[in-house]
């Protein structure tokens, strides 16, 4: 069992890219974690990332043997795994004869059992895979309008729709978001990832697409956790979306001040909305 002690004195965080492995860092260190070693995937973890932590040590992104030979030495209790791993890594990556075994033996291969095979796996050398919520507090936005602008009746009522369907979608374990305007889905996303999703809802809807991002009841906030960040205002931007919603204290909103100062100067609505679902966990 994992004490408050424990959780505090080391941790290792799984660095994929973009800000999210950093903020954890942030975040970590504020909640008084003394020392945090993070394990840098080689073209993917960001400087900035780095810069943080006390340590940090380079694989490849196949290389499991490598990394699991590694880390069951070092004595981590605890672990987060952060940042984003790219899909089409899947296909173009060289993986070693651990990694493959794993993949070759999932019969359904997502963001869900993917990384879910690998947090079973790394709790199996004694590190508990922390919720990626935790250390998060200033990133999980509650429930209401976080914009200068409401949503519309319009948008409003695509929201009502979209997080109905999305929500039981989400379910299957097909993804997290959907584009929906005038009551007519336009795209589910499913392995290209939320801002190629967005992307082609946008070129089939046209402007005043709504955008609904959820995750499901029972949802393994270890991994696979709902993000966004500034990058997705410019997406949405892209595809003339007019409002975002998303599940309130169950979304990681990444530099959230940026992310609503943008979307303030495009005018597009973000609300949070409670689902009734149990927030994302802050602490181990």
């Amino acid at each position: 069992m994992v004490t408050a002690k424990d959780a505090t004195e080391k941790l290792l965080i799984l660095a994929g890219s973009g800000t999210y492995p950093a903020c954890i860092a942030v975040g970590a260190r504020k909640a008084g974690v003394r020392h945090i070693t993070v394990l840098a995937i080689r073209g993917m973890t960001g400087r900035a990332t780095l810069a943080l932590a006390d340590e940090a040590v380079w694989f490849g992104v196949g290389e499991m043997r490598a990394i699991f030979d590694w880390a069951a030495k070092q004595g981590f209790t605890c672990g987060i795994m952060a940042g984003q791993i790219h899909p089409l890594a899947l296909f173009r990556t060289r993986f070693d004869d651990l990694a493959r075994s794993w993949l070759n033996g999932l019969p359904v291969k997502n963001a869900h059992t993917i990384f879910g095979k690998l947090a079973v796996e790394i709790e199996k050398i004694g590190i508990r895979v922390l919720p990626a919520s935790c250390y998060m507090d200033d990133c999980i936005p509650g429930a209401g309008v976080l914009t200068k602008r409401f949503p519309d009746a319009r948008e409003q009522s695509d929201i009502s729709f979209g997080h109905d369907v999305a929500s039981r979608i989400c379910g299957l374990d097909v993804g997290q978001t959907l584009i929906v305007k005038d009551g007519v889905i336009l795209a589910v996303e499913a392995f290209e990832g939320t801002n190629a999703t967005i992307l082609r809802g946008g070129k089939m809807g046209g402007k005043g697409s709504v955008v609904v991002k959820v995750a499901t009841q029972g949802h393994d906030m270890r991994f696979d956790i709902p993000v966004i960040g500034e990058g997705t205002i410019s997406v949405l931007r892209k595809a003339g979306v007019s409002a975002l919603a998303f599940q309130a204290g169950r979304l990681v909103m990444l530099e959230r001040p940026k992310v609503i100062a943008a979307a303030d100067k495009l005018n597009i609505a973000v609300v949070g909305l409670d689902s009734g679902l149990p927030s994302a966990p802050l602490r181990p």
